[in-house]
């Protein structure tokens, strides 16, 4: 890996979506740089038509790899990216051995954060702290549903008595998904008191020092 040229990381240091490619970035030990952006439309922001030109949708993370001139954009699609191109011992992936049960397993957990998760965390967090006009059914309504989600992932991890989402000696890139976005829950105005497993789970992939060095970096990036 030492011969790689760095890869490049677009982000911003608030949401939860950069962080999840730098963390697995940093427990592939790849090499990168970060760069951050700004929400606007000019020239360090989002909207701006030079990050346009790499992600049209105008949003963070994209990854850039010169290394096989790809680059991608959405945090599932840069994930999987790198899954793909670089964790080719498995670690944080399904290992082909497990057949279609080990990768459904990945896939239908990636899936439950990305289209459920997340976005109700997200909603829960714009209700409370930035819509223009005051909202408590909204806010009341992606509160339970987010309470719902961590009753499902509560249930998981006590249904194999395991450290991780995915049961396994080590962390997958479910955890990775996960975690961003699950730290953001007093933000969001909720408590994990009722979902004890989800809690001690939440302590323990903090403390990887993958991650620890991955929200380093990103906080550290270069302003554009």
């Amino acid at each position: 890996m030492t011969t790689l040229k760095p890869l490049t990381l677009h982000a911003h240091a608030t949401g939860p979506n950069p962080f999840k490619v730098a963390i697995l970035l940093e427990a592939l030990n790849l090499p990168y740089t970060v760069k951050l952006w700004t929400f606007g439309d000019d020239s360090s922001g989002v909207k701006g038509a030079r990050f346009l030109a790499i992600n049209p949708n105008g949003r963070v993370p994209a990854l850039e790899d010169p290394n096989t001139n790809i680059t991608s954009w959405e945090s599932m699609a840069c994930l999987n990216y790198l899954l793909r191109v670089y964790d080719t011992s498995h670690r944080f992936s399904a290992d082909p051995s497990a057949g279609q049960q080990g990768l459904i397993e990945i896939d239908q957990w990636v899936s439950f954060l990305v289209s459920t998760l997340g976005p109700m965390l997200g909603q829960c967090n714009w209700f409370r702290h930035y819509n223009a006009v005051q909202n408590d059914d909204a806010y009341k309504r992606y509160k339970a549903q987010a309470y719902r989600c961590f009753g499902v992932l509560e249930g998981q991890l006590k249904s194999h008595a395991g450290k991780w989402i995915v049961k396994g000696e080590g962390p997958s890139v479910v955890d990775f998904h996960f975690e961003p976005w699950m730290r953001q829950y007093e933000f969001a105005g909720l408590s994990l008191d009722e979902y004890p497993s989800v809690k001690a789970w939440l302590k323990r992939v903090q403390a990887l020092p993958e991650l620890v060095r991955a929200y380093e970096k990103v906080k550290a990036g270069e302003d554009m």
